[in-house]
């Protein structure tokens, strides 16, 4: 009997914990940490490989969050994998609503899926294993089984939770223990990290969440029949999802089974796998020299060991030091005890709490037509390269307190002032008054990079009125 698998990718987290790398505006499953591959394209080609001569295997359902609805697209495209659907949630609701949301999807179109669901932000050593690891717990969830993939430890971690396990049976779920208790889990046996990874057919969920937590499935039900859809964009109503209780899979559903009579079964899964939960966990899966010492990027390294540095754009010198990670990037340097990598989220929450722009933007600024980078500043005045794809075009636009100059260094531009439509090519420039409508489009088939010069009195990304926009933005 053929198996129609549904891959659902959840890509709506933080990653808090790899700042300064990770950001809110570009987390750590946009970003390319092991592999030159983004941790959400390997998710996606991870689960594109499960397809046999008998299994079925569909694009993904995709979940995150409207700020990064383009990321999430460009990444696909570069992978060449057109998606069944990107659900867009109003709020953060945790896992259970988000699921929630996927196996309404998946029911719309007609079928039962047996639905394959894994976070964005994970790696894997053995791709070969990991396939026939999952390809097992689909065979089992296609006999209505809930399958939940259990990692099986190789030292005493007090960073995950745990499952205990009788059998292929999962008799327990176990919070993070410390550091005695998770080394007696190791000792004994039984005991596996749970992967955040599970599989069950759409209709097995919603059963389920009707059992254990009707309120979450009703208000995700609301919220989806509001639900707005334009091309492969799905956006449940935000009044309606604002109500939804949070809450994970994990406490919603799956650690109510072994108590309730609930079958939930285990598939071990022994493949090289990382949660890359913090910057400790990236030296794990980094490429090491002799004296353990991981390096991406332009560093010298003297009498140091068991180091990470990842540089994105200076020299970086470490000098006489033993377990510390230094993460350099154009407006931020982080410098941390490795096993104390955890703590980083104190740092973000000050930023957050002093409303610091290095808490939710890189220097360098993604947008879905290309991006900018914001290279001098001053009280009056700020320069910006910005980079325009082929075919792309901002907004139709004016600003109340700023003027721009725009030089092209690369490319064509199309730039509309006012009433007029100009083409300039390389080296030459035009002027933006302040307050007049403008325009910015690359027509051509290379990419455009301009240096722009902003001067004012207030220089803020918020100072935007949009007319008209591609991507359908509104002002700010």
């Amino acid at each position: 009997m053929n198996l129609t698998l549904q891959p659902v990718v959840m890509a709506g987290g933080s990653g808090t914990r790899l700042w300064p790398l990770s950001r809110a505006s570009h987390p750590k499953q946009f970003l390319a940490l092991a592999g030159p591959a983004t941790l959400f394209q390997q998710a996606v080609q991870r689960l594109q490989a499960l397809a046999t001569a008998t299994i079925d295997v569909r694009p993904p359902i995709v979940v995150g969050n409207e700020e990064h609805r383009f990321l999430v697209l460009d990444q696909l495209r570069q992978v060449a994998v057109e998606p069944t659907a990107v659900l867009l949630e109003p709020a953060g609701r945790n896992t259970a609503p988000a699921l929630t949301l996927a196996a309404l999807q998946a029911q719309d179109q007609g079928a039962d899926p047996v639905l394959v669901v894994t976070p964005a932000d994970q790696t894997v050593g053995d791709a070969a294993a990991f396939t026939a690891a999952l390809q097992r717990a689909a065979a089992l969830a296609g006999e209505q089984a809930i399958v939940i993939l259990g990692i099986q430890p190789d030292r005493p971690e007090t960073g995950y939770g745990y499952i205990r396990c009788e059998g292929d049976r999962v008799a327990a779920f176990v919070e993070k223990p410390d550091a005695a208790t998770a080394a007696g889990y190791l000792a004994k046996g039984g005991y596996f990290w749970n992967s955040g990874m599970f599989v069950l057919r759409a209709s097995v969920w919603l059963s389920a969440l009707e059992r254990f937590r009707p309120d979450i499935l009703d208000a995700t039900r609301t919220a989806w029949k509001a639900a707005r859809r334009d091309g492969v964009f799905v956006r449940p109503d935000a009044a309606a999802f604002h109500q939804v209780p949070s809450e994970s899979v994990d406490v919603a559903v799956l650690e109510r089974c072994p108590d309730s009579g609930q079958a939930l079964q285990m598939v071990p899964l022994n493949a090289g796998w990382n949660d890359l939960g913090a910057w400790n966990a990236v030296w794990q899966v980094a490429a090491q020299d002799g004296d353990g010492n991981a390096i991406v990027g332009d560093a010298v390294l003297h009498d140091s060991h068991n180091t990470l540095v990842h540089a994105s754009g200076r020299l970086v010198g470490v000098v006489g030091l033993d377990n510390v990670v230094v993460i350099e990037t154009p407006d931020a340097v982080l410098v941390a005890d490795r096993e104390r990598c955890q703590d980083v989220k104190h740092v973000v929450g000050r930023l957050g709490q002093d409303r610091r722009t290095e808490h939710t933007l890189h220097r360098k600024v993604h947008r879905p037509w290309g991006w900018y980078d914001s290279i001098d500043e001053g009280p009056r005045h700020q320069v910006k390269r910005i980079l325009v794809k082929p075919g792309a075009s901002l907004s139709l636009q004016m600003h109340h307190h700023r003027a721009e100059h725009w030089i092209v260094v690369t490319g064509t531009a199309e730039v509309t002032c006012g009433d007029k439509k100009i083409l300039l090519t390389e080296n030459q420039s035009t002027y933006i008054p302040l307050g007049e409508v403008h325009r910015l489009t690359n027509p051509g088939k290379v990419p455009l990079e301009i240096i722009e010069v902003q001067s004012g009195a207030y220089l803020g990304e918020d100072d935007i009125v949009r007319f008209e926009d591609s991507y359908g933005r509104t002002s700010s």
